[in-house]
């Protein structure tokens, strides 16, 4: 199980281990983050993961999309860093808490991931809005990616009066939340719901006792990426366990 394998010394440690990693990274395809790189990662099949399991694999760099756990394995390039914001020491800036009050009217709800047409309806006109052709748009890849989860992982859904406004997925681990992903109406750009969403999580975390709220990868010359940087402070993976504040 890659609960067992993973968080062992010998993964790192064991020439024979290594070789058996390198059996699990996939073929190298184009950078989605970085232009002219090319990336390849090392990928995991489970369907069970528990969360104090998953936030080891966090300090490992790894991530998580559906019942796949992964960590980039690219030749010659080590950007992409898991980012994580210290929950007790974050301030908002003054444009994200202009982000917070235009945002007051919006409802909040949680629960568990619950799969269903009006959720893929606005997952289709998010990918039209704001991504090209790679992703999928049809309903089983959508529920594979985000809501066949191995782990404990939770549904966060934005609603503005009766509207579904944005829908966010979360795992839970021990010490934070880890952010999955988050989809929102392209029509509401102005309203900023992504960065709503990360404000209102951090503030969840606070709520919950949980001192990190995991952001996902943050890469170094991503213009897609750079938004991340903003939520300060933010801590960087840099090797194994080893975590220092990103300095701007």
């Amino acid at each position: 199980m890659i609960d067992d394998a993973l968080t062992s010394d010998d993964m790192i440690s064991s020439p024979q281990a290594e070789l058996d990693t390198l059996r699990n990274v996939s073929p190298e395809s184009p950078c989605s983050y970085l232009p002219g790189r090319m990336a390849r990662s090392e990928v995991y099949r489970t369907d069970r993961l528990d969360n104090a399991t998953y936030e080891k694999l966090l300090a490992r760099n790894f991530r998580r999309s559906g019942q796949v756990v992964y960590r980039p394995r690219c030749r010659g390039c080590h950007e992409c860093k898991q980012a994580r914001v210290s929950v007790a020491e974050f301030m908002p800036s003054r444009s994200m808490r202009r982000v917070w009050r235009r945002n007051s009217d919006v409802v909040v709800m949680t629960g568990k991931p619950r799969v269903n047409d009006e959720k893929h309806a606005l997952f289709r006109r998010y990918l039209d809005g704001k991504h090209d052709e790679s992703m999928s748009r049809e309903f089983e890849p959508f529920r594979e990616f985000l809501y066949d989860s191995p782990t404990v992982t939770q549904e966060i859904c934005y609603r503005i009066e009766d509207r579904l406004a944005g829908v966010s997925i979360v795992d839970h681990c021990p010490n934070g939340l880890s952010s999955v992903y988050m989809f929102f109406d392209p029509m509401l750009t102005s309203r900023s719901l992504g960065t709503f969403s990360v404000l209102w999580e951090i503030a969840y975390c606070r709520k919950l006792r949980l001192p990190y709220y995991y952001l996902g990868f943050y890469v170094a010359g991503s213009r897609t990426m750079a938004y991340k940087a903003r939520f300060t402070p933010c801590e960087l993976l840099v090797a194994d366990e080893r975590w220092v504040t990103l300095r701007h």
